[in-house]
């Protein structure tokens, strides 16, 4: 069993509020069925009405406190120094498929 831990401060829970599910994936951003309102650390508040909303946990993202995928690993292209790789499409011709007419 999880330790206790000390409450959160802010107003008291409401009872007759439906609690909020949280999915935490260890290597991508926090889920929580929405809407929310997060409060960062400078007092704004962060409000999203979506159903559900990825909250950034690498501290990569640059739309905090959203998730903006910058955690997902890149890959370069070899043969086009720079470029960034991008998913092949099963359908797409490959460079050694050329037709003449």
């Amino acid at each position: 069993m999880p330790a206790a831990r000390d409450p959160a401060p802010g107003p008291a829970p409401d009872p007759s509020r439906p609690a909020r599910r949280v999915t935490v994936d260890p290597y991508g951003p926090v889920l929580v069925e929405g809407p929310v309102e997060v409060v960062l650390e400078d007092g704004t508040v962060a409000r999203s009405d979506r159903f559900v909303v990825a909250l950034c946990t690498c501290r990569r993202s640059r739309t905090p406190p959203w998730c903006d995928t910058s955690h997902r690993p890149r890959r370069r292209d070899a043969a086009a120094p720079g470029a960034q790789a991008q998913a092949p499409a099963s359908d797409a011709p490959k460079p050694d498929d050329r037709s003449e007419p």
